[in-house]
């Protein structure tokens, strides 16, 4: 038999392909980047036939640089980009308009009104979400209230409603599967956590026929096969990024933490079987359900941590690859205090304040651009450090917190050690930095049982380097004053 797996890691900005041997080692990898549609002020869309094909050809890529056939892949693992919405028909297959991503913005007002008809408590118990324009429910209210016809077809049972991963089973078992698992489906707004179930009373709130909605499996499961390639693959595995992320850094044992740096960032801590409350506006989530075992979690949410660069790489065009950032930042005069608050389109956790934008202070005349690529970079380690702070209240268990980190950001030892240095805490960078990937092509390899169980393929991670803080105190306590400071003048509520 053979032990390959095949993981499709669709993102925000691009998606990937990664084929993985027995020995989980990287062999083969494409990767296509994808447009981003911004049609008015905070409102963010891709188009789903741009994302399909984008995801169908870096299959090919990937499994023509590992010389692999499709006959020798045992599993397909998808991870995606969560809370991004799409509708489509189900004959045709074909969507009713852009998938709505997760960083739009505008279901604003609906969220506001919501909260003012005094709904948020509720969705917070059953769902451990904030009424945020960020989750998946009010997107699809949006698309069926604005789409000509929408509403009407999606009540006659004609329309299908996914998030990506959803959507890619969709397509890859040619409209033979709808399903989606329990990490998807729990940033919908529409699922019951606790019960594990569509929730008939919030999608009556927010007008959502259930006939649209996927069935929803365990992380590792069934979900159909596709042939697309030669030969026919089965789809043993499905999780969010950020949950697949968490088992990819096999942060299995209750009090784990994790932080995935991308075109946001995102920390996920273990709380085991205990569904903890967050009283410090931080979101409970399923953190993984395998063998009907719900596994759960505290997340906190920064919708922009790798997109600044994008911005000041695409935006500002002060450097032509995101990689010579943390560079250019290395030589940006330490005298000058330069904040970055990248609220682009709003701030996530623990603020949660949809209306904020984005501002940097503390310019002067000698401010240049490795001032603000630095700024740029010092901001995602105070967001982190924001979010770790919240957990700690939390969440009470004793323990020193040591931070395992990945994504496209933490390459940059520079800024690993800056984390490392507000955090006052360590900061593990492993030596497989695609854990996203490895976490859906563990999922459905050890699904297909050529791939470990739980408890070998955690003791087969292994780390890169450990950041040591080395920040003096007074030092870290000014820089997080002014970062307060900062946060303060941009946020409106």
């Amino acid at each position: 038999m053979t032990n390959f797996v095949l993981a499709i890691d669709q993102g925000t900005t691009s998606s990937r392909a990664i084929v993985f041997d027995g020995d989980r080692k990287v062999v083969g990898v494409g990767q296509k980047e994808f447009s981003q549609i911004f049609p008015r002020d905070g409102w963010v869309e891709h188009d789903p036939e741009e994302i399909w094909e984008s995801v169908t050809s870096t299959i090919k890529t990937a499994l023509g640089e590992a010389k692999v056939g499709a006959s020798e892949v045992a599993a397909i693992g998808i991870t995606n980009q969560r809370e991004t919405v799409v509708v489509w028909d189900r004959a045709s297959g074909k969507p009713i308009y852009n998938a709505i991503v997760w960083q739009d913005r505008r279901t604003s007002a609906t969220c506001a009104e919501l909260k003012r008809a005094g709904h948020e408590a509720l969705f917070t118990e059953r769902t451990g979400l904030l009424l945020d324009p960020y989750f998946s429910g009010t997107k699809v209210k949006w698309l069926l209230d604005n789409v000509e016809g929408a509403r009407a077809r999606a009540e006659a049972g004609e329309l299908a409603f996914g998030t990506i991963d959803t959507f890619l089973i969709w397509r890859l078992t040619g409209g033979k599967v709808h399903a989606t698992d329990a990490t998807n489906a729990a940033r919908t707004l529409m699922f019951d956590i606790g019960r594990n179930q569509w929730d008939e009373e919030l999608l009556g709130i927010l007008g959502v026929p259930k006939t649209l909605l996927p069935q929803v499996k365990d992380c590792a499961d069934d979900f159909g096969a596709t042939a697309l390639f030669g030969a026919e693959i089965p789809i043993l595995g499905v999780a969010g990024d950020q949950h697949a992320a968490t088992i990819g850094q096999a942060c299995f044992a209750p009090g784990m933490v994790k932080s995935t740096y991308g075109t946001g960032c995102f920390a996920v801590l273990n709380t085991g079987k205990d569904m903890v409350r967050s009283q410090n506006r931080l979101l409970t989530t399923i953190a993984y359900r395998l063998n009907g075992e719900t596994t759960y979690a505290l997340e906190g949410s920064i919708f922009i941590a790798g997109a600044a660069v994008q911005w000041i790489r695409d935006g500002l065009k002060l450097v032509k690859h995101a990689s010579e950032t943390g560079p250019l930042a290395r030589t940006a005069d330490p005298s000058q205090n330069v904040y970055m608050v990248p609220a682009f389109v709003g701030l996530g956790a623990p603020w949660w304040d949809a209306e904020a934008r984005g501002a940097i202070f503390g310019i002067t005349r000698n401010t240049g651009p490795a001032e603000i690529a630095r700024a740029a970079l010092e901001a995602v380690c105070y967001q982190t450090r924001d979010l770790l702070e919240a957990m700690r209240k939390d969440w009470t268990a004793e323990g020193d917190t040591v931070l395992r980190v990945d994504g496209g950001m933490v390459a940059s030892d520079w800024t690993m050690q800056f984390l490392a240095d507000v955090l006052d805490a360590p900061v593990d960078r492993p030596t497989i930095l695609e854990t996203t990937a490895l976490g859906a092509a563990w999922l459905a390899g050890m699904k297909a049982g050529v791939w470990p169980g739980m408890d070998e393929f955690a003791s087969g991670w292994a780390r890169d380097r450990r950041f040591e803080p080395a920040m003096d105190a007074d030092v870290r306590d000014a820089k997080v004053a002014g970062w307060d400071d900062a946060v303060r003048r941009v946020l409106t509520q």
